[in-house]
């Protein structure tokens, strides 16, 4: 159950989506037993954004969220980020200095009316 939401100050087009959409979906399997098949990824484009008091050039925030019951390994997070970074700075033109990763992880994720 990972989700990956994109939060930047650019317009995401479509095909930057489909882009970014393919990259998240080979990337996740980098964190143990996730894969593409349960990733959901959302897309919050233009949004009001400074990064270091500055707001006149793009930046972009990556929230992931994962389901896991045990403590993933920080390499796990380091490999991915290293995957992401880049696939959102090609794909939205931001430079990878201005683009925040974060992690979440839960042991509670609802689907389908319940809870695994």
């Amino acid at each position: 159950m990972p989700v990956i939401r994109v939060h930047a100050s650019t317009a995401i087009p479509r095909e930057a989506q489909l882009a970014l959409k393919r990259s998240f979906g080979d990337a996740i399997a980098t964190v143990p037993g996730k894969s593409e098949q349960w990733l959901m990824c959302t897309f919050d484009e233009q949004a009001p954004m400074f990064f270091a008091g500055d707001d006149t050039q793009p930046c972009a925030l990556v929230e992931v969220s994962v389901f896991a019951r045990t403590q993933i390994a920080a390499e796990v997070w380091e490999e991915l980020t290293g995957l992401l970074t880049p696939a959102v700075s090609e794909a939205l033109g931001i430079d990878p200095a201005r683009i925040y990763v974060e992690y979440r992880t839960t042991a509670h994720f609802g689907w389908n009316g319940s809870n695994f």
